[in-house]
Protein backbone atom coordinates (compact mmCIF):
# COMPACT_ATOMS: atom_id res chain seq x y z
CA UNK A 1 0.00 0.00 0.00
CA UNK A 2 1.30 3.44 -0.90
CA UNK A 3 2.01 5.57 2.15
CA UNK A 4 2.05 9.38 2.24
CA UNK A 5 4.38 10.80 4.87
CA UNK A 6 3.80 14.37 5.97
CA UNK A 7 6.06 16.07 8.50
CA UNK A 8 4.37 18.80 10.49
CA UNK A 9 5.34 21.07 13.33
CA UNK A 10 3.24 23.76 14.85
CA UNK A 11 3.41 26.79 17.11
CA UNK A 12 0.55 28.13 19.13
CA UNK A 13 0.10 31.44 20.95
CA UNK A 14 1.69 29.67 22.20
CA UNK A 15 1.47 28.05 18.09
CA UNK A 16 2.35 27.78 14.24
CA UNK A 17 1.93 24.72 12.05
CA UNK A 18 4.44 23.29 9.59
CA UNK A 19 4.07 20.81 6.74
CA UNK A 20 6.70 19.15 4.57
CA UNK A 21 4.16 18.83 1.77
CA UNK A 22 3.80 22.63 1.60
CA UNK A 23 7.44 23.17 0.64
CA UNK A 24 8.25 23.92 -2.98
CA UNK A 25 11.96 24.69 -2.64
CA UNK A 26 14.68 23.54 -0.29
CA UNK A 27 16.21 25.88 2.33
CA UNK A 28 19.63 27.50 1.79
CA UNK A 29 22.92 25.96 2.82
CA UNK A 30 23.88 29.00 4.83
CA UNK A 31 20.50 29.23 6.56
CA UNK A 32 19.75 25.58 7.14
CA UNK A 33 22.43 23.45 5.64
CA UNK A 34 19.98 22.06 3.07
CA UNK A 35 19.17 24.41 0.07
CA UNK A 36 17.07 27.65 -0.20
CA UNK A 37 13.61 28.13 1.23
CA UNK A 38 11.40 30.42 -0.83
CA UNK A 39 10.40 32.55 2.15
CA UNK A 40 14.03 32.98 3.16
CA UNK A 41 13.62 32.55 6.90
CA UNK A 42 16.94 33.21 8.68
CA UNK A 43 17.65 30.91 11.60
CA UNK A 44 19.13 32.43 14.74
CA UNK A 45 22.71 31.65 15.72
CA UNK A 46 21.71 29.23 18.47
CA UNK A 47 19.32 27.41 16.19
CA UNK A 48 21.89 27.28 13.39
CA UNK A 49 24.43 25.68 15.72
CA UNK A 50 21.96 22.93 16.57
CA UNK A 51 21.04 22.34 12.92
CA UNK A 52 24.66 21.94 11.83
CA UNK A 53 24.95 18.62 13.68
CA UNK A 54 25.21 15.68 11.31
CA UNK A 55 21.91 14.11 10.27
CA UNK A 56 23.30 10.79 11.46
CA UNK A 57 22.82 12.10 14.98
CA UNK A 58 19.13 12.58 14.21
CA UNK A 59 18.87 8.85 13.55
CA UNK A 60 19.82 8.26 17.16
CA UNK A 61 17.05 10.50 18.49
CA UNK A 62 14.08 8.74 20.06
CA UNK A 63 10.97 8.23 17.95
CA UNK A 64 9.00 10.22 20.54
CA UNK A 65 7.90 13.69 19.46
CA UNK A 66 10.29 16.48 20.51
CA UNK A 67 9.16 18.58 23.44
CA UNK A 68 11.45 21.60 22.96
CA UNK A 69 12.61 23.64 20.00
CA UNK A 70 16.20 22.55 20.67
CA UNK A 71 15.23 18.88 20.39
CA UNK A 72 13.36 19.51 17.14
CA UNK A 73 16.33 21.29 15.56
CA UNK A 74 18.37 18.10 15.84
CA UNK A 75 16.10 16.43 13.28
CA UNK A 76 16.06 17.26 9.59
CA UNK A 77 12.38 16.35 9.24
CA UNK A 78 11.34 18.72 12.02
CA UNK A 79 13.50 21.56 10.66
CA UNK A 80 11.84 21.14 7.28
CA UNK A 81 8.44 20.95 8.95
CA UNK A 82 8.92 24.27 10.75
CA UNK A 83 10.13 26.01 7.59
CA UNK A 84 7.23 24.59 5.62
CA UNK A 85 4.69 25.92 8.12
CA UNK A 86 6.20 29.38 8.05
CA UNK A 87 6.05 29.14 4.26
CA UNK A 88 2.31 28.37 4.46
CA UNK A 89 1.74 31.29 6.81
CA UNK A 90 3.50 33.70 4.45
CA UNK A 91 1.72 32.43 1.34
CA UNK A 92 -1.61 32.72 3.12
CA UNK A 93 -0.84 36.32 4.17
CA UNK A 94 -1.61 35.41 7.76
CA UNK A 95 0.54 38.13 9.32
CA UNK A 96 2.71 41.17 8.66
CA UNK A 97 5.82 42.37 10.47
CA UNK A 98 5.31 45.70 12.21
CA UNK A 99 6.21 47.84 15.20
CA UNK A 100 4.42 47.03 18.45
CA UNK A 101 2.09 49.91 19.42
CA UNK A 102 2.73 51.54 22.78
CA UNK A 103 0.81 49.95 25.62
CA UNK A 104 0.07 46.76 23.68
CA UNK A 105 1.49 43.38 24.70
CA UNK A 106 2.40 40.79 22.07
CA UNK A 107 1.43 37.16 22.61
CA UNK A 108 4.32 34.72 22.81
CA UNK A 109 4.62 31.78 20.40
CA UNK A 110 5.65 28.24 21.21
CA UNK A 111 6.49 25.39 18.85
CA UNK A 112 4.53 22.17 19.35
CA UNK A 113 5.32 18.87 17.64
CA UNK A 114 3.17 15.79 17.15
CA UNK A 115 3.25 12.69 14.96
CA UNK A 116 0.00 11.55 13.35
CA UNK A 117 -0.36 7.86 12.38
CA UNK A 118 -2.50 6.36 9.64
CA UNK A 119 -4.87 3.39 9.90
CA UNK A 120 -1.94 0.93 9.89
CA UNK A 121 -0.05 2.70 12.65
CA UNK A 122 2.49 4.14 10.21
CA UNK A 123 3.55 7.78 10.15
CA UNK A 124 1.07 9.87 8.18
CA UNK A 125 1.68 13.33 9.61
CA UNK A 126 4.07 14.87 12.05
CA UNK A 127 2.18 17.83 13.37
CA UNK A 128 1.44 20.09 16.31
CA UNK A 129 -1.63 20.12 18.48
CA UNK A 130 -3.85 23.20 18.58
CA UNK A 131 -5.33 25.04 21.51
CA UNK A 132 -8.91 26.21 21.89
CA UNK A 133 -12.26 24.61 21.29
CA UNK A 134 -12.50 22.23 18.34
CA UNK A 135 -15.40 21.78 15.99
CA UNK A 136 -16.83 18.35 16.67
CA UNK A 137 -18.77 16.00 14.49
CA UNK A 138 -20.13 13.23 16.68
CA UNK A 139 -19.21 9.66 15.96
CA UNK A 140 -22.91 8.84 15.82
CA UNK A 141 -23.25 11.18 12.83
CA UNK A 142 -20.24 9.61 11.11
CA UNK A 143 -21.70 6.14 11.56
CA UNK A 144 -25.09 7.28 10.23
CA UNK A 145 -23.39 8.65 7.10
CA UNK A 146 -21.35 5.47 6.59
CA UNK A 147 -24.42 3.27 7.08
CA UNK A 148 -26.44 5.38 4.62
CA UNK A 149 -23.66 5.30 2.03
CA UNK A 150 -23.18 1.55 2.43
CA UNK A 151 -26.90 0.87 2.08
CA UNK A 152 -27.08 2.75 -1.22
CA UNK A 153 -23.70 1.64 -2.53
CA UNK A 154 -22.21 5.15 -2.42
CA UNK A 155 -18.48 5.67 -2.01
CA UNK A 156 -17.25 7.88 0.84
CA UNK A 157 -14.35 10.23 0.11
CA UNK A 158 -12.07 12.29 2.32
CA UNK A 159 -10.34 15.67 2.00
CA UNK A 160 -7.93 17.50 4.29
CA UNK A 161 -7.64 21.30 4.42
CA UNK A 162 -4.00 22.29 4.78
CA UNK A 163 -3.36 24.86 7.53
CA UNK A 164 -7.11 25.22 8.03
CA UNK A 165 -7.06 27.69 10.92
CA UNK A 166 -4.88 30.06 8.90
CA UNK A 167 -7.85 30.69 6.59
CA UNK A 168 -10.03 32.17 9.32
CA UNK A 169 -10.23 35.97 9.25
CA UNK A 170 -9.80 37.82 12.55
CA UNK A 171 -12.04 40.67 13.62
CA UNK A 172 -9.79 41.60 16.55
CA UNK A 173 -6.33 43.19 16.39
CA UNK A 174 -3.77 40.69 17.69
CA UNK A 175 0.03 40.97 17.87
CA UNK A 176 2.37 37.99 18.37
CA UNK A 177 6.08 37.71 18.94
CA UNK A 178 8.38 36.33 16.26
CA UNK A 179 8.72 32.53 16.55
CA UNK A 180 11.71 31.05 18.31
CA UNK A 181 14.60 30.37 15.94
CA UNK A 182 13.13 32.44 13.11
CA UNK A 183 13.63 36.05 14.18
CA UNK A 184 14.23 38.52 11.34
CA UNK A 185 17.78 39.88 11.39
CA UNK A 186 17.88 43.61 12.06
CA UNK A 187 14.19 43.61 13.04
CA UNK A 188 14.42 41.75 16.31
CA UNK A 189 12.20 44.26 18.16
CA UNK A 190 9.32 43.99 15.70
CA UNK A 191 6.27 41.76 16.10
CA UNK A 192 3.69 40.23 13.79
CA UNK A 193 0.20 41.68 13.42
CA UNK A 194 -2.22 38.85 12.64
CA UNK A 195 -4.52 39.37 9.66
CA UNK A 196 -5.89 35.84 9.89
CA UNK A 197 -6.27 33.29 12.65
CA UNK A 198 -3.31 31.35 13.98
CA UNK A 199 -3.28 27.94 15.68
CA UNK A 200 -3.79 28.26 19.40
CA UNK A 201 -5.73 31.52 19.37
CA UNK A 202 -9.01 31.17 21.20
CA UNK A 203 -10.69 32.87 18.22
CA UNK A 204 -9.17 30.45 15.68
CA UNK A 205 -11.79 27.63 15.74
CA UNK A 206 -14.69 30.07 15.45
CA UNK A 207 -12.94 32.07 12.70
CA UNK A 208 -12.25 28.91 10.69
CA UNK A 209 -15.79 27.61 11.11
CA UNK A 210 -17.22 30.97 9.98
CA UNK A 211 -14.99 30.81 6.91
CA UNK A 212 -15.88 27.24 5.90
CA UNK A 213 -19.55 27.69 6.83
CA UNK A 214 -19.73 30.76 4.60
CA UNK A 215 -18.23 28.77 1.74
CA UNK A 216 -20.81 25.98 2.08
CA UNK A 217 -23.71 28.44 2.15
CA UNK A 218 -22.42 30.25 -0.96
CA UNK A 219 -22.14 26.92 -2.76
CA UNK A 220 -25.80 26.11 -2.12
CA UNK A 221 -25.41 23.72 0.82
CA UNK A 222 -27.87 23.53 3.70
CA UNK A 223 -26.55 23.28 7.24
CA UNK A 224 -28.20 20.63 9.40
CA UNK A 225 -29.86 22.59 12.25
CA UNK A 226 -29.08 19.82 14.75
CA UNK A 227 -25.50 19.08 13.63
CA UNK A 228 -23.74 22.26 12.54
CA UNK A 229 -20.82 20.43 10.95
CA UNK A 230 -23.12 18.45 8.64
CA UNK A 231 -24.01 19.97 5.26
CA UNK A 232 -26.16 18.69 2.39
CA UNK A 233 -26.75 19.83 -1.18
CA UNK A 234 -29.65 18.62 -3.32
CA UNK A 235 -29.93 19.18 -7.06
CA UNK A 236 -32.45 17.53 -9.41
CA UNK A 237 -32.73 14.36 -7.34
CA UNK A 238 -29.00 14.27 -6.66
CA UNK A 239 -27.67 14.64 -3.13
CA UNK A 240 -24.25 15.42 -1.68
CA UNK A 241 -23.53 14.94 2.04
CA UNK A 242 -20.49 16.56 3.68
CA UNK A 243 -19.35 16.13 7.28
CA UNK A 244 -16.64 18.37 8.73
CA UNK A 245 -14.26 17.77 11.62
CA UNK A 246 -11.97 20.83 11.97
CA UNK A 247 -9.79 20.41 8.85
CA UNK A 248 -10.92 16.92 7.82
CA UNK A 249 -13.95 16.37 5.61
CA UNK A 250 -15.75 13.27 4.43
CA UNK A 251 -18.35 13.42 1.69
CA UNK A 252 -20.62 11.05 -0.17
CA UNK A 253 -23.64 11.13 -2.46
CA UNK A 254 -25.59 9.45 -5.22
CA UNK A 255 -23.89 11.24 -8.11
CA UNK A 256 -20.20 10.96 -8.97
CA UNK A 257 -20.13 14.21 -10.98
CA UNK A 258 -21.53 16.16 -8.03
CA UNK A 259 -18.78 14.73 -5.81
CA UNK A 260 -16.13 15.68 -8.38
CA UNK A 261 -17.55 19.20 -8.70
CA UNK A 262 -17.41 19.63 -4.94
CA UNK A 263 -13.83 18.39 -4.73
CA UNK A 264 -12.72 20.71 -7.56
CA UNK A 265 -14.47 23.66 -5.89
CA UNK A 266 -12.76 22.94 -2.56
CA UNK A 267 -9.39 22.71 -4.31
CA UNK A 268 -9.92 26.19 -5.76
CA UNK A 269 -11.10 27.68 -2.48
CA UNK A 270 -8.49 26.15 -0.15
CA UNK A 271 -5.17 24.34 -0.35
CA UNK A 272 -6.28 20.73 -0.02
CA UNK A 273 -4.99 17.19 0.27
CA UNK A 274 -7.11 14.69 -1.67
CA UNK A 275 -7.06 11.53 0.48
CA UNK A 276 -9.23 9.53 -1.93
CA UNK A 277 -11.66 7.01 -0.47
CA UNK A 278 -12.24 7.27 3.25
CA UNK A 279 -9.81 4.94 5.02
CA UNK A 280 -8.88 6.56 8.32
CA UNK A 281 -10.97 9.21 10.08
CA UNK A 282 -10.77 10.33 13.73
CA UNK A 283 -8.69 7.25 14.52
CA UNK A 284 -11.27 4.94 12.94
CA UNK A 285 -10.24 2.56 10.16
CA UNK A 286 -12.79 2.16 7.36
CA UNK A 287 -12.74 -0.48 4.62
CA UNK A 288 -14.86 0.07 1.51
CA UNK A 289 -15.52 -2.83 -0.84
CA UNK A 290 -18.27 -4.16 -3.10
CA UNK A 291 -18.32 -7.70 -1.69
CA UNK A 292 -19.31 -8.96 1.75
CA UNK A 293 -16.87 -10.16 4.37
CA UNK A 294 -16.39 -13.78 5.34
CA UNK A 295 -18.25 -15.40 8.26
CA UNK A 296 -17.29 -14.80 11.86
CA UNK A 297 -15.97 -17.53 14.16
CA UNK A 298 -17.04 -17.48 17.81
CA UNK A 299 -14.60 -16.08 20.39
CA UNK A 300 -14.63 -15.65 24.17
CA UNK A 301 -16.50 -12.94 26.04
CA UNK A 302 -14.79 -9.76 27.25
CA UNK A 303 -16.17 -10.59 30.72
CA UNK A 304 -16.87 -13.74 32.70
CA UNK A 305 -20.64 -14.43 32.49
CA UNK A 306 -22.42 -13.26 35.62
CA UNK A 307 -19.35 -11.50 37.07
CA UNK A 308 -19.79 -8.38 39.23
CA UNK A 309 -17.31 -5.72 40.31
CA UNK A 310 -17.34 -3.41 43.34
CA UNK A 311 -15.15 -0.67 44.78
CA UNK A 312 -14.54 -2.35 48.12
CA UNK A 313 -13.51 -5.83 47.05
CA UNK A 314 -10.51 -5.97 49.39
CA UNK A 315 -8.06 -6.43 46.53
CA UNK A 316 -4.58 -4.94 46.39
CA UNK A 317 -4.29 -1.46 44.89
CA UNK A 318 -2.74 -1.18 41.40
CA UNK A 319 -1.09 1.62 39.42
CA UNK A 320 -3.86 4.19 38.94
CA UNK A 321 -2.14 5.94 36.02
CA UNK A 322 -1.59 2.73 34.07
CA UNK A 323 -5.18 1.65 34.71
CA UNK A 324 -6.51 4.97 33.41
CA UNK A 325 -4.34 4.71 30.30
CA UNK A 326 -5.66 1.24 29.49
CA UNK A 327 -9.28 2.17 30.15
CA UNK A 328 -8.95 5.38 28.13
CA UNK A 329 -7.63 3.45 25.14
CA UNK A 330 -10.41 0.89 25.46
CA UNK A 331 -13.06 3.60 25.63
CA UNK A 332 -11.86 4.99 22.31
CA UNK A 333 -12.18 1.54 20.75
CA UNK A 334 -15.88 1.46 21.65
CA UNK A 335 -16.40 3.92 18.77
CA UNK A 336 -16.35 0.95 16.39
CA UNK A 337 -16.79 -1.97 18.79
CA UNK A 338 -20.23 -1.92 20.47
CA UNK A 339 -19.51 -5.41 21.83
CA UNK A 340 -16.97 -3.78 24.19
CA UNK A 341 -19.31 -1.09 25.49
CA UNK A 342 -20.60 -2.71 28.67
CA UNK A 343 -17.29 -4.21 29.81
CA UNK A 344 -15.38 -0.97 29.23
CA UNK A 345 -18.12 1.12 30.84
CA UNK A 346 -18.07 -1.12 33.91
CA UNK A 347 -14.32 -0.95 34.53
CA UNK A 348 -14.45 2.82 33.91
CA UNK A 349 -16.32 3.16 37.20
CA UNK A 350 -13.18 2.28 39.16
CA UNK A 351 -10.71 4.84 37.78
CA UNK A 352 -10.13 6.59 41.12
CA UNK A 353 -8.96 3.60 43.16
CA UNK A 354 -8.50 0.48 41.02
CA UNK A 355 -7.66 -2.86 42.61
CA UNK A 356 -6.17 -6.05 41.26
CA UNK A 357 -9.69 -7.36 40.58
CA UNK A 358 -10.43 -4.38 38.35
CA UNK A 359 -7.05 -4.71 36.65
CA UNK A 360 -7.71 -8.38 35.87
CA UNK A 361 -11.08 -7.41 34.38
CA UNK A 362 -9.35 -4.84 32.15
CA UNK A 363 -6.74 -7.41 31.10
CA UNK A 364 -9.52 -9.82 30.14
CA UNK A 365 -10.94 -7.19 27.78
CA UNK A 366 -7.47 -6.81 26.26
CA UNK A 367 -7.21 -10.58 25.79
CA UNK A 368 -10.61 -10.59 24.13
CA UNK A 369 -9.38 -7.86 21.76
CA UNK A 370 -6.27 -9.84 20.90
CA UNK A 371 -8.36 -12.54 19.27
CA UNK A 372 -10.90 -10.19 17.67
CA UNK A 373 -8.81 -7.45 16.07
CA UNK A 374 -10.58 -7.93 12.73
CA UNK A 375 -14.06 -7.28 14.10
CA UNK A 376 -15.96 -4.16 13.09
CA UNK A 377 -19.45 -2.90 12.32
CA UNK A 378 -20.54 -3.95 8.81
CA UNK A 379 -22.93 -1.70 6.88
CA UNK A 380 -24.31 -3.71 3.98
CA UNK A 381 -25.47 -2.41 0.65
CA UNK A 382 -29.18 -2.97 0.07
CA UNK A 383 -32.12 -1.93 -2.05
CA UNK A 384 -34.74 -1.46 0.66
CA UNK A 385 -35.31 1.81 2.48
CA UNK A 386 -33.31 2.49 5.62
CA UNK A 387 -35.38 2.23 8.79
CA UNK A 388 -34.17 3.34 12.20
CA UNK A 389 -34.88 0.69 14.84
CA UNK A 390 -34.01 0.92 18.54
CA UNK A 391 -33.48 -1.58 21.35
CA UNK A 392 -33.70 -0.55 25.00
CA UNK A 393 -32.83 -2.55 28.12
CA UNK A 394 -31.71 -2.22 31.73
CA UNK A 395 -30.02 -4.30 34.41
CA UNK A 396 -31.98 -3.69 37.61
CA UNK A 397 -29.84 -2.71 40.65
CA UNK A 398 -26.75 -4.19 39.02
CA UNK A 399 -24.21 -1.90 40.71
CA UNK A 400 -23.09 -3.54 43.96
CA UNK A 401 -21.96 -0.24 45.50
CA UNK A 402 -24.99 2.04 45.09
CA UNK A 403 -27.58 -0.42 43.68
CA UNK A 404 -28.24 1.76 40.67
CA UNK A 405 -29.33 0.16 37.42
CA UNK A 406 -27.59 0.27 34.05
CA UNK A 407 -29.35 1.64 30.96
CA UNK A 408 -28.45 0.34 27.53
CA UNK A 409 -29.65 1.17 24.04
CA UNK A 410 -28.75 0.30 20.46
CA UNK A 411 -29.94 1.97 17.25
CA UNK A 412 -29.81 -0.07 14.04
CA UNK A 413 -29.80 1.49 10.58
CA UNK A 414 -29.65 -1.06 7.79
CA UNK A 415 -27.40 -3.96 8.70
CA UNK A 416 -25.36 -2.33 11.45
CA UNK A 417 -25.59 -0.36 14.69
CA UNK A 418 -25.04 3.38 14.38
CA UNK A 419 -25.53 4.49 17.98
CA UNK A 420 -25.14 2.64 21.28
CA UNK A 421 -24.79 3.39 24.96
CA UNK A 422 -24.22 1.67 28.29
CA UNK A 423 -24.66 4.06 31.20
CA UNK A 424 -25.39 3.82 34.90
CA UNK A 425 -28.66 5.51 35.81
CA UNK A 426 -28.54 8.69 37.88
CA UNK A 427 -31.27 7.62 40.30
CA UNK A 428 -32.02 4.44 42.25
CA UNK A 429 -34.89 2.58 40.59
CA UNK A 430 -37.35 0.91 42.95
CA UNK A 431 -38.49 -1.76 40.52
CA UNK A 432 -37.57 -3.49 37.28
CA UNK A 433 -40.35 -1.57 35.52
CA UNK A 434 -38.95 1.76 36.69
CA UNK A 435 -35.43 0.84 35.58
CA UNK A 436 -36.69 -0.21 32.14
CA UNK A 437 -38.83 2.94 31.89
CA UNK A 438 -35.84 5.20 32.64
CA UNK A 439 -33.75 3.32 30.07
CA UNK A 440 -36.48 3.71 27.44
CA UNK A 441 -36.70 7.47 28.15
CA UNK A 442 -32.96 7.82 27.55
CA UNK A 443 -33.32 5.84 24.33
CA UNK A 444 -36.21 8.06 23.16
CA UNK A 445 -34.13 11.18 23.76
CA UNK A 446 -31.36 9.86 21.50
CA UNK A 447 -34.00 8.79 18.97
CA UNK A 448 -35.24 12.36 18.54
CA UNK A 449 -31.74 13.58 17.68
CA UNK A 450 -31.03 10.73 15.26
CA UNK A 451 -34.33 11.31 13.44
CA UNK A 452 -33.36 14.95 12.96
CA UNK A 453 -29.94 14.00 11.60
CA UNK A 454 -31.55 11.57 9.14
CA UNK A 455 -33.97 14.29 8.10
CA UNK A 456 -31.02 16.60 7.50
CA UNK A 457 -29.48 14.20 4.98
CA UNK A 458 -32.73 13.45 3.17
CA UNK A 459 -33.64 10.24 4.99
CA UNK A 460 -36.50 11.45 7.19
CA UNK A 461 -38.40 8.74 9.06
CA UNK A 462 -42.00 8.64 7.79
CA UNK A 463 -43.37 6.60 10.69
CA UNK A 464 -42.75 6.18 14.40
CA UNK A 465 -39.38 4.76 15.38
CA UNK A 466 -39.90 1.38 17.04
CA UNK A 467 -38.12 0.86 20.37
CA UNK A 468 -37.90 -2.84 21.21
CA UNK A 469 -38.39 -3.54 24.92
CA UNK A 470 -38.65 -6.86 26.80
CA UNK A 471 -40.74 -5.52 29.70
CA UNK A 472 -44.53 -5.48 29.16
CA UNK A 473 -45.21 -3.21 32.14
CA UNK A 474 -42.90 -0.55 30.75
CA UNK A 475 -44.68 -0.66 27.40
CA UNK A 476 -48.06 -0.21 29.10
CA UNK A 477 -46.75 2.61 31.29
CA UNK A 478 -45.45 4.45 28.21
CA UNK A 479 -48.95 4.52 26.72
CA UNK A 480 -51.02 5.54 29.74
CA UNK A 481 -50.57 5.74 33.55
CA UNK A 482 -52.22 2.42 34.31
CA UNK A 483 -49.97 1.83 37.32
CA UNK A 484 -50.25 5.29 38.85
CA UNK A 485 -49.86 4.00 42.39
CA UNK A 486 -46.61 2.25 41.56
CA UNK A 487 -45.22 4.86 39.16
CA UNK A 488 -46.15 8.25 40.64
CA UNK A 489 -42.72 8.51 42.32
CA UNK A 490 -40.87 8.28 38.98
CA UNK A 491 -39.15 11.56 38.14
CA UNK A 492 -41.32 13.76 35.92
CA UNK A 493 -38.48 14.21 33.41
CA UNK A 494 -38.72 10.55 32.40
CA UNK A 495 -42.42 10.85 31.57
CA UNK A 496 -41.58 12.76 28.38
CA UNK A 497 -41.35 9.21 26.96
CA UNK A 498 -45.14 9.04 27.19
CA UNK A 499 -45.39 12.33 25.27
CA UNK A 500 -43.13 10.97 22.53
CA UNK A 501 -45.35 7.89 22.24
CA UNK A 502 -48.54 9.95 22.14
CA UNK A 503 -47.03 12.26 19.49
CA UNK A 504 -46.20 9.30 17.28
CA UNK A 505 -42.45 9.89 17.36
CA UNK A 506 -41.59 6.59 19.03
CA UNK A 507 -43.47 3.36 19.64
CA UNK A 508 -42.53 0.74 22.22
CA UNK A 509 -42.89 -2.83 21.03
CA UNK A 510 -42.30 -6.08 22.88
CA UNK A 511 -39.45 -8.40 22.00
CA UNK A 512 -38.28 -11.63 23.58
CA UNK A 513 -35.30 -11.30 25.93
CA UNK A 514 -33.32 -13.67 23.71
CA UNK A 515 -33.69 -11.17 20.84
CA UNK A 516 -33.03 -8.07 22.94
CA UNK A 517 -29.90 -6.64 21.32
CA UNK A 518 -29.46 -4.00 24.05
CA UNK A 519 -28.97 -6.83 26.58
CA UNK A 520 -25.32 -6.85 25.51
CA UNK A 521 -25.06 -3.27 26.86
CA UNK A 522 -26.25 -4.03 30.40
CA UNK A 523 -24.69 -7.24 31.69
CA UNK A 524 -22.05 -9.93 31.04
CA UNK A 525 -23.68 -12.70 28.99
CA UNK A 526 -23.04 -16.36 28.37
CA UNK A 527 -20.84 -17.02 25.34
CA UNK A 528 -23.58 -18.33 23.06
CA UNK A 529 -25.91 -15.40 23.73
CA UNK A 530 -23.05 -12.88 23.55
CA UNK A 531 -21.96 -14.07 20.10
CA UNK A 532 -25.57 -14.10 18.89
CA UNK A 533 -26.23 -10.51 19.97
CA UNK A 534 -22.86 -9.38 18.64
CA UNK A 535 -23.89 -10.66 15.22
CA UNK A 536 -27.21 -8.85 15.53
CA UNK A 537 -25.29 -5.62 16.14
CA UNK A 538 -23.68 -6.07 12.73
CA UNK A 539 -20.25 -6.71 14.27
CA UNK A 540 -18.47 -9.20 12.02
CA UNK A 541 -14.94 -10.20 11.02
CA UNK A 542 -13.32 -8.24 8.22
CA UNK A 543 -9.99 -10.06 7.94
CA UNK A 544 -10.77 -11.49 4.52
CA UNK A 545 -12.36 -9.48 1.73
CA UNK A 546 -13.71 -11.31 -1.30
Amino acid sequence: MKKNVLNRAQTTPQTLQSSHSHMKNQPKEEAHGQGDHQVGWPITKAAKKLSEEEDLNAMMVTEDDPVTFAEAMKSKKWREAMLAELDAIERNHTWELTELPTGIKAIGLKWLFKTKLNEEGDVEKIQGTTGGERLRTTLDTIRVIIATAAQHGWEVFQLDVKSAFLHGKLKETVFVQQPEGFIKKGEEEKVYRLKKALYGLKQAPKAWYSRIDGYFIREGFERCPNEHTLFTKSKEGKILIVSLYVDDLIFTGNDQSLCEEFKASMMLEFEMSDLGKMKHFLGIEVKQCREEFSSVKGVKNPMVPGSRLSKNDGGAKVDETLFKQVVGSLRYLTATRPDLMYAVGLISRFMSCPTMTHWMAAKRVLRYLKGTTDLGVFYKRGQSCLTLTAFSDSDYAGDLDDRRSTSGFVFMLGSGAVSWSSKKQTVVALSTTEAEYIAAALCASQCIWLRRVLEGIGGAEKTSTVIMCDNSSTIQLSKHPVFHGKSKHIDVRFHFLRDMVNDGIVELSYCNTEEQVADIMTKPLKLEQFVKLRRMLGVIEAAEVS
